[in-house]
């Protein structure tokens, strides 16, 4: 059991350290994708000082943002992170949907890595030792699917006053999808990306739920506990839809992937 501050953690707490593990990895697993690609075509070490500096930035701005929001009123806390989490999961939850009801493109990362790959091959080799495409890509793949990580560590922790325990999840995380990456040296093609981003899907629009209300002046039956309700009952009406698209979907076409790019869930 993790300890942060000498209490052992609460149902809320173990929600949030599961939820952010899981958002993190796989917006790690992206990112992992996106640096093994120009890794392996380019310069591995331009491509990996670009991704230790857009880890940099975004400490900083987690370190930051982490006191302010924290110091905002419980009650305003609730509302603004429910509210924000709501849109945000919701976005993951109906591209879950479509992808398990077959309206949408499952996410490969093999295809990710070798597009990536193509287009680096095709931007042409540095002069000097430098390769400032690969520092670049580096950079701004990390950094945008990061932002999504900051994201969700300062909007979790910041409504638990639990951000050390958000970002040791996330921490936890990133190290495991990099610890994997280094070792294979491939995409990690056999991580349940798609189902994982479905849990999280639930997981983020469950507690954006839960918390918006509490900090409307609502309250719920029993709680914590009401979260053993809400995210049962949302996974339920998650699958039906499924189930209903998949009907449904006989005479529609599969909608592709957009484009790849980093940042994309």
């Amino acid at each position: 059991m993790i300890r942060l501050r000498g209490d052992p953690m609460s149902g809320p707490d173990l929600g949030l350290a599961v939820s952010v593990f899981l958002a993190c990895a796989v917006e790690a697993v992206e990112a992992l994708t996106i640096v093994l690609a120009v890794g392996t075509t380019r310069s591995w070490s331009s491509v990996l000082s670009g991704a230790a500096a857009a880890i940099g930035v975004l400490a900083a701005l987690v370190a930051a943002l982490g006191p302010a929001l924290t110091a905002l009123p419980i009650d305003v806390l609730r509302v603004a992170v429910g509210g924000a989490l709501l849109v945000f999961g919701l976005q993951w939850l109906r591209k879950a949907i479509l992808r398990a009801s077959g309206l949408k493109e499952l996410h490969d990362e093999v295809a990710t890595f070798t597009q990536e790959a193509e287009a680096a091959r095709a931007a042409g080799r540095a002069v000097s030792g430098f390769d400032g495409y690969a520092f670049a890509i580096g950079f701004k793949g990390v950094l945008l699917e990061g932002l999504e990580v900051a994201f969700i560590v300062l909007t979790f922790g910041a409504n638990q006053h639990r951000i050390p325990l958000a970002a040791l999840a996330a921490a936890l995380a990133i190290a495991l999808v990099a610890a994997a990456g280094a070792a294979v040296r491939k995409p990690l093609a056999r991580v349940p990306e798609n189902a994982t981003k479905f849990a999280v899907g639930v997981m983020l629009t469950s507690f954006g739920t839960f918390w918006g209300v509490e900090g409307a002046g609502g309250s719920w039956p029993g709680a914590d506990a009401a979260l053993l309700v809400i995210v049962p009952s949302l996974v339920g009406i998650s699958l039906a839809f499924v189930a209903l698209i998949r009907r449904g979907a006989a005479s529609i076409a599969v909608i592709p992937d957009a484009p790849v790019t980093a940042g994309s869930s």
